[in-house]
């Protein structure tokens, strides 16, 4: 009807047209203007026609440090190719050598989802993409694309320090890593979270693409395209200085480049630290040089090949969650505020990429940059992997290089006995890992490099790793055996204690005992102990729905946007990270006290008399919702819950090729997406090519004609009534 009324409409514009030529012919090209723009509008169905995008997936992004870039890209394009689905390894011969139509999109089965695979595909030029299904079950074998030796170089072995120790030569933590998150690869790979969306894909190969015989199948085929260009190359130093040339030369240094502007640029791996203190001590200030305080830690982030898909059960979830708990639990302690020593509960970000949070605070305290110096450490006590103990073993690391010092090795044998002495009674045994095993992967080691502090990591492995999927995407809840029952709703689940949520509220009592008797307290321990409801609801929330009423009710209004529903817990390069605003709120909420003050006046606490804003953070949170209302009721909180950056250091010193502090960088891109199409042969798209060529010369012969003959065409007749003289 549309292209009807559009002829129908310019003819009677040219025969009713009364005035000069000029006006005619303008008023011709402007309907055929109006003509082009209604087409551009149908563009988008069209599109949708033709299309069909991948809405849930998750790209391989390029990442680098000083030295290598890493990761997967598309060309600036994108990439496309005809799909072959992979599910066993006979299948790959028809994409590396068989098959008749290069370059080929491999939809792979996650159970092929290895180095040797990999490398296979990475060395052809017939393959111009990978899309991963996810492998359901978990593959058995274990899947972990890190490194054999997580951090090498960052920590505190080295040739200078504990040689024999340092490159994992006494002990190899992650066997099962292949290192494969640590390759670089020149096409895009893709991972398809959507069973559904995997489903879609497969039909569509089944339809177009199933080989028939030797001569392959007909055409229209199905093919795929992914888009995930990088703009940064090479390196941090080479990406980080065209980024700072380009704030250099740019017309307002101010201003931050616009994205589509910003070739080849980065931006650095960073964001905060949460750590609180058990007796309130002045942010702005410095503590006593003769103050002692205990610092207990645990890192906060993940990571996975795939961009955004860290759930990090194990390798870190398991660990902050029993901090967490030991945290609430020594606050309930009547006594805590006549202890002797401090104790400051650290979380750490950015631990996966060379240890970032960690060296940052160590950075910081050494240029009195922070409340602490190193000089009032008195012990350091680390949470790394505690939920997959064997039996109910955890053991106990500790540094062997520093333990030659005499002074040393006593205050680490009165650590080692305090926490033995207080696991007495419960279902948790420490044992020590052995004097000559060094420290596994840990924060405490960027402590070590920079002074010797007596010190324990508690992990649930005596050597390697017990974790099959460390830096892995299947390192989910199910790795560390939560399990609910069927048919629960999710306010059902929020609460249910599973026995995983047992099992770490144990180790969180032990630790909470531990460090109060550390700390100088003389009360019988017995009360100290770690709630697992709680616990519960920290698995529940961090890693199967962020989204939930118990995290609704402990953050700021104006924070509800960060509850995702999956939740992740990689650092990223925008700050704070959802992992990190709700590891600080959950800390308030257990250690933390409600004030009766108005949303005014927590809000601005200095305006207060007495409000002691230096010792204190004051939060107005949302609160839970009204039994008879759907109303909340938001509340004041204060608590000692506060932020450090987690920036490298090399960053602040512009040492972008620095080998003494993480250089890790994320680049930068336009998009990300996916899409699944039919595809016509060669020999067609060059005959509609032809065709088109052919049309687009004869509308410019046409109008040429037109236009010449104007004058002609378009005269108006004259009138035979009108008289001359």
């Amino acid at each position: 009807a549309g292209r009807a009324w559009g002829s129908r409409g310019m003819e009677a514009a040219v025969r009713s047209c009364r005035a000069p030529l000029p006006a005619c012919w303008g008023l011709l090209r402007g309907l055929l203007l109006a003509a082009l723009a209604a087409g551009c509008c149908r563009g988008n169905s069209v599109e949708r026609k033709i299309y069909v995008p991948l809405n849930k997936t998750a790209p391989c992004v390029r990442l680098l440090n000083a030295t290598h870039q890493i990761g997967c890209q598309s060309s600036i394009s994108g990439d496309t190719g005809v799909i072959h689905v992979v599910e066993k390894e006979e299948d790959l011969s028809w994409v590396l050598s068989d098959g008749p139509h290069p370059p080929y999109m491999v939809l792979l089965d996650g159970n092929l989802f290895n180095r040797r695979i990999m490398l296979q595909l990475k060395g052809t030029s017939r393959v111009s993409g990978l899309a991963v299904a996810v492998a359901k079950p978990s593959p058995p074998q274990g899947f972990s694309p890190g490194l054999k030796c997580p951090n090498d170089g960052f920590g505190v072995y080295s040739k200078d320090y504990g040689p024999q120790f340092a490159h994992c030569n006494k002990t190899v933590w992650n066997p099962v890593g292949s290192g494969l998150s640590y390759e670089d690869f020149d096409f895009p790979i893709f991972l398809l979270e959507d069973a559904n969306e995997t489903q879609v894909i497969k039909q569509c190969y089944q339809e177009h693409n199933v080989p028939r015989g030797a001569a392959g199948p007909e055409y229209p085929l199905c093919a795929m395209q992914l888009f995930s260009h990088m703009h940064a190359v090479t390196s941090t130093v080479t990406c980080m200085r065209r980024s700072s040339l380009q704030s250099t030369f740019s017309i307002n240094p101010g201003k931050r480049i616009p994205l589509s502007l910003a070739w080849f640029v980065c931006d650095p791996l960073l964001d905060y630290n949460v750590w609180s203190t058990l007796q309130p001590i002045n942010s702005s200030g410095k503590v006593d040089p003769d103050k002692e305080v205990i610092i207990v830690a645990a890192r906060i982030d993940s990571h996975s090949f795939f961009w955004n898909i860290a759930p990090g059960a194990e390798s870190a979830v398991s660990s902050f969650v029993a901090h967490l708990a030991a945290a609430e639990a020594l606050h309930k302690a009547s006594d805590v505020r006549s202890l002797q020593r401090n104790i400051m509960f650290t979380f750490f970000q950015g631990e996966t990429f060379d240890y970032i949070g960690s060296s940052r605070m160590v950075y910081d305290m050494e240029k009195d940059k922070f409340p602490l110096r190193l000089d009032n450490i008195h012990s350091f006590v680390e949470l790394n992997q505690v939920a997959l103990r064997n039996g109910s073993i955890l053991w106990m690391h500790t540094d062997p290089v520093s333990r030659m010092n005499d002074s040393i090795e006593v205050q680490v044998r009165n650590l080692l006995d305090i926490l033995r002495h207080s696991s007495v009674g419960a279902n948790v045994t420490l044992q020590e890992a052995g004097y000559s095993q060094p420290l596994p992967p840990s924060s405490f080691q960027r402590f070590l490099r920079a002074r010797h502090i007596p010190g324990v990591v508690l992990t649930d492995h005596q050597a390697a790793f017990q974790n099959r999927y460390y830096q892995s995407m299947y390192d989910t809840p199910e790795n560390i055996q939560m399990q609910y029952p069927e048919g629960l709703s999710p306010e059902e689940t929020l609460e249910y204690v599973t026995d995983t949520a047992k099992s770490l509220a144990e180790v969180a009592t032990v630790v909470a005992r531990a460090l109060y008797r550390l700390a100088g307290g003389a009360s019988n321990t017995s009360a100290i102990q770690a709630d697992p409801k709680t616990v519960s609801r920290m698995l529940y929330g961090f890693l199967i729905k962020m989204n939930n009423s118990w995290f609704q009710s402990i953050i700021k209004p104006d924070l509800k946007g960060i509850l995702g529903d999956v939740p992740q817990h990689y650092v990223a390069v925008s700050s704070p990270v959802n992992t990190t605003y709700l590891v600080q709120y959950v800390l308030a909420n257990l250690t933390g006290t409600v004030v009766n003050l108005t949303k005014e006046e927590c809000q601005n606490p200095e305006k207060m008399p007495n409000s002691e804003n230096e010792m204190y953070e004051y939060a107005w949170v949302q609160g839970s919702l009204d039994p008879n209302s759907t109303s909340r009721v938001p509340y004041c909180v204060r608590s000692t819950v506060r932020l450090s950056k987690a920036l490298s250091p090399a960053f602040e010193l512009r040492q972008w090729g620095s080998t003494e502090y993480s250089t890790w960088t994320e680049s930068r891109w336009k998009e990300i997406r996916a899409r699944i199409f039919l595809v016509a042969s060669k020999e067609l798209e060059i005959i509609t090519l032809a065709v088109g060529v052919a049309i687009l010369i004869f509308s410019l012969l046409a109008t040429y004609f037109i236009n010449a003959k104007a004058d002609i065409l378009f005269s108006v007749p004259r009138d035979p009534g009108a008289v001359a003289y």
